[in-house]
């Protein structure tokens, strides 16, 4: 009999065990994969999510196995600037900066943080049901009785669909390559996320530790094929794209559909809470997918000082999340489609231009503010 399950032992269900063991609860984790192992290679932390690890005391391990991060840049395909977002006075006013980091690397230090008996690998979720506790069924053959479940399992969420039975799968209509690689960046680039805007495509990169770059390439859905050649789609992007992609192995290159989740009205149920992609996965283009599950688990915990009632909490979680999340979600898409328009380029381009600093401020600090 477990008190508490959590489902999934990504960086949401990762974070939710720290935030738990900082409170002093019991906890096990429950993941799917017979080892915690990379997927998507990077991702950045933004300074939200890295307020969050500092009040966890993991901030500076995070800092140390990844890279700073003080500007972000958008361009078009010859890496001429339109966008620059500057990140210096934001860090100084938080105390934390943006990392890019390989996201194993993120995994293994939250890991690490905890006892290793909390975390159960080789147990897939096959079946849950609420009897008078939540009965977990796992394909392994065993069987766990629990009081409090956490659905941390990511946007195609078993506890979503066999409990809340809510949310649909929303292709973009874009396919991404995410690819890492050993390579030597001009130095005008080590501490900035770049990303180019063409016609109905778009690359970006950045540095995530001292010799490895993790990149990534979009482009509408109707355009691509399995056959297709990624440096061939990109020959009109600046050389140093091409010199990324072709510096890559194959294997080292993944290939998935961009998706996120049509909103569902309530992430909870009596003794039970979904968190991160498994209540409101969203597209990746604000690198805020793993930032928004982590602040999932930190205004649990921060709930969890207050009151011990965990139904009660659920609903109050909901009510301070839900309007962050919502909006996330919903830029996240118009930027996805405005980043891959496929005429009309150089007017969107002269128009991103014409947005003062003081606006790509004041919509960094409303994504990088805690809610609570």
């Amino acid at each position: 009999m477990n008190t508490i399950s959590i489902i999934g032992a990504g960086i949401g269900g990762l974070t939710l065990g720290n935030v738990l063991k900082q409170n002093g609860y019991d906890f096990t984790i429950y993941e799917s994969a017979p080892e915690i192992k990379p997927v998507g290679a990077g991702i950045m932390m933004a300074v939200n999510a890295m307020q969050i690890f500092d009040k966890l005391g993991l901030k500076e391990k995070i800092e140390k196995a990844g890279n700073k991060i003080h500007r972000i840049t958008l361009s078009n395909e010859s890496m001429k600037p339109f966008s620059k977002t500057e990140i210096l006075e934001l860090e100084k006013q938080y105390n934390s900066c943006n990392v890019a980091i390989h996201r194993a690397e993120l995994q293994r230090i939250l890991a690490e943080n905890l006892n290793e008996r909390s975390i159960q690998l080789n147990y897939s979720l096959q079946k849950i049901e609420k009897k008078e506790n939540y009965i977990l069924d796992f394909e392994n053959g065993n069987q766990i009785e629990s009081t409090i479940v956490f659905g941390a399992d990511g946007i195609k969420s078993s506890i979503r669909d066999q409990i809340l039975k809510a949310g649909s799968i929303r292709s973009s209509g874009q396919k991404c390559w995410r690819g890492l690689v050993d390579f030597e960046l001009p130095e005008q680039y080590h501490h900035e996320a770049f990303e180019m805007w063409g016609k109905g495509k778009r690359f970006g990169f950045v540095k995530i530790s001292e010799k490895k770059v993790y990149w990534y390439a979009c482009i509408n859905e109707k355009s691509f094929s399995r056959y297709s050649e990624i440096a061939y789609i990109f020959r009109d992007f600046d050389d140093l794209v091409l010199n990324l992609i072709e510096a890559t192995a194959k294997e080292n290159i993944i290939c998935n559909s961009i998706s996120d989740l049509t909103p569902i009205p309530k992430w909870y149920t009596e003794n039970l809470c979904l968190i991160g992609d498994a209540a409101h996965a969203t597209t990746p283009n604000m690198g805020q997918g793993a930032c928004q599950a982590i602040e999932d688990a930190y205004v649990l915990g921060r709930l969890l000082e207050k009151n011990k009632d965990f139904n009660a909490i659920f609903e109050e979680f909901q009510k301070i999340r839900r309007k962050k999340v919502d909006y996330i979600v919903n830029t996240s898409r118009s930027i996805g489609k405005i980043s891959q328009w496929e005429h009309g380029n150089s007017l969107r381009n002269f128009m991103m231009r014409l947005i003062p600093e003081s606006i790509s401020q004041k919509m960094a600090k409303k994504i990088i503010e805690l809610d609570i």
